[in-house]
């Protein structure tokens, strides 16, 4: 379970407090540190083919953009900071993100064209939290790629099964568009992709 360590700080207090060589992933919720669950070998495997297929077409597409190893999405109000398991970022516009160079921090919906969060047991925080953070900052897409089905009922369905959602925003809030077994994951950002939910999720199963 994803541990909260309570008192509260800023943003600032965390990235100082932050470990310089983490054994664990940290993210800043509401002014309280929260410690990561340690990530499974599927769930890992997961997070490395969705990097290298979305590489593959961004390189393919020739567009200025790149897949920080570490980097927070800090949303403009509040005091939260996040650390997606992909996060896609366009590069021309990290000159206007003030923390980006010191603290390898962005803030702005320009410069994240999307991003990944791949769901382990804290699967509240992706389908609630994170969510409707990234939806008010303005970020134009969100996938949850839920390849345990381990989210709730809600949101994947009954009975549970792996699901891809798509959160596409669209006069400033999110749509979604689901993808199970051998649908072909549509994306706005990305409408050429050729990508089944299925081969995600055998990755995870092998």
């Amino acid at each position: 379970m994803t541990q909260a360590l309570t008192k509260q700080i800023t943003f600032d207090e965390f990235i100082a407090w932050y470990p310089e060589n983490p054994q664990r992933r940290y993210e800043l919720h509401d002014g309280v540190i929260v410690e990561m669950p340690p990530p499974t070998g599927d769930h890992e495997e997961v997070v490395g083919f969705l990097v290298e297929e979305i590489v593959a077409e961004y390189r393919r597409l020739k567009l200025p953009y790149f897949i920080p190893k570490t980097a927070f999405v800090k949303p403009l109000e509040g005091k939260s900071a996040y650390s997606p398991d992909v996060l896609l970022l366009n590069r021309p516009n990290l000159i206007n993100e003030p923390l980006w160079k010191k603290e390898s921090t962005v803030s702005s919906s320009a410069s994240i064209p999307l991003v990944v969060e791949v769901v382990s047991t804290n699967w509240r925080d992706d389908y609630h939290k994170k969510l409707a953070d990234y939806e008010e900052m303005g970020i134009p897409e969100y996938w949850i790629v839920d390849y345990a089905a381990l989210g709730g009922r809600a949101f994947i369905g009954n009975p549970k099964q792996p699901t891809i959602s798509v959160y596409q925003l669209i006069e400033g809030e999110y749509q979604v568009s689901q993808f199970k077994g051998s649908d072909r994951i549509t994306s706005p950002i990305f409408p050429e992709l050729t990508l089944t939910a299925e081969q995600v999720f055998q990755v995870g199963a092998v």
